[in-house]
C-alpha cells in the first residue's frame, strides 16, 4: 500500500503561504521556489504549496472546501492557539466551540483554506 506523505494545497504565492505556515506551525520551510514551496507537518508528512496557476491538472474546486486538521492536546490549547491565530490576524470563522468530535476552531490562510484546530473529545 502507499504511504501517505503529502498534503497539496493550491495557492496564488507559494512564498508567501510558507512564510505563513513556518510562522503558525513553527516548521522550516525546505523547499522555496516560486511555483512550489514545502514543509515539513511532521515526521512523515510534509505541507506541498503548489502555485494554483501552475497545476496540472487544472483545479476544479474551491479553496474553503477542503480543511486541514490539527490535532492538540486539550480544549485549553485549543483556546490558546485561536488567541495566538486572532493576535496575528488570521481570519476566523469558527470560534472555539464544543462539538460532538471534540473542542475546535477554525481559521483560514491567506487563499481561503480552512485550518481546523481541535482537541479530540475524551473517551
Amino acid at each position: 500500500m502507499p504511504d501517505f506523505s503529502f498534503v497539496l494545497l493550491y495557492v496564488s504565492d507559494p512564498l508567501k503561504s510558507a512564510a505563513f505556515y513556518a510562522d503558525i506551525l513553527g516548521k522550516p520551510i525546505v523547499e522555496s521556489a516560486p511555483t512550489f514551496a514545502m514543509l515539513p507537518l511532521n515526521g512523515t508528512v510534509m505541507l506541498g504549496l503548489w502555485r494554483r496557476d501552475d497545476v496540472t491538472p487544472k483545479p476544479t474546486g474551491r479553496d474553503s472546501a477542503n480543511e486541514v486538521a490539527f490535532t492538540v492536546a486539550d480544549a485549553d490549547t485549543v483556546r490558546a492557539t485561536h488567541a495566538d491565530w486572532s493576535r496575528r490576524g488570521l481570519p476566523i470563522v469558527q470560534v472555539p466551540t464544543d462539538l460532538d468530535f471534540g473542542c475546535t476552531f477554525v481559521a483560514q490562510d491567506p487563499d481561503g483554506h480552512r485550518l481546523r484546530v481541535f482537541a479530540p473529545q475524551a473517551q
